[in-house]
């Protein structure tokens, strides 16, 4: 019998990317750390988790620095369509989008993830053809502190506000809804990324709140 498949779609946060020192630094957590990883392993053998995380991912940005492969939007269906029949999709974004050469709100980023939750339901890659269960979850508030402060200057103060306003978008779309930030802090090396033990405790949460979603 197949396994009922969950995406997880998101970022660096989502890759794994264990916090930076330098630029340079390229360093990931091991599988059974990653959130994803955590994920799999509480929900177990009758699910597939698929790892969908791509460092510097916006939600429907083409990067002009960072390039035009890291809008989400314009991979999220190819992605979707080639993981079919999907039970559930996690999608965990927004944090790139503060980067101040995108200019945009709060709201404007909720307003976009709404995007990627309406094209996931024009899709209809669910079972039977049907919609995937949707849990949207607002990233950690960041930091501006360490060799990442400068890309995301102004950042911190609208990561603060990033919750409420998605969850609002959660709450028109019927779909489920975590705040990271509830549950997980950022690491004081480069005020982005997750330490180890916060990557583990974001996985049992979105296991819980997935959990609820799927029962």
């Amino acid at each position: 019998m197949a396994r009922r498949a969950i995406l997880c779609f998101g970022d660096s946060n989502t890759f794994g990317t264990i916090p930076m020192t330098t630029f340079a630094d390229r360093g990931r957590h091991d599988e059974a750390t990653r959130w994803p990883g955590v994920l799999a392993e509480r929900l177990g053998s009758a699910f597939h988790v698929i790892e969908e995380g791509l460092g510097g991912r916006t939600t429907v940005h083409d990067d002009p620095i960072e390039g035009a492969n890291r809008n989400g939007l314009a991979y999220l269906i190819p992605c979707l369509e080639s993981h079919r029949p999907l039970e559930a999709v996690v999608i965990m974004l927004g944090t790139n989008d503060l980067k101040p050469r995108f200019s945009v709100t709060p709201t404007d980023i909720a307003f976009s993830l709404g995007v990627l939750v309406d094209a996931i339901g024009a899709t209809r890659v669910g079972p039977n053809d049907g919609t995937p269960r949707i849990l949207l979850v607002a990233p950690a508030p960041i930091e501006e502190v360490g060799e990442l402060a400068g890309l995301f200057t102004g950042g911190a103060a609208k990561s603060r506000a990033l919750a409420t306003a998605i969850e609002t978008v959660a709450r028109s779309r019927n779909i489920g809804f975590l705040d990271a930030g509830a549950h997980i802090r950022v690491s004081p090396i480069d005020g982005i990324h997750f330490a180890a033990e916060e990557q583990v405790k974001l996985g049992n949460a979105i296991a819980a709140a997935l959990g609820q979603i799927l029962a």
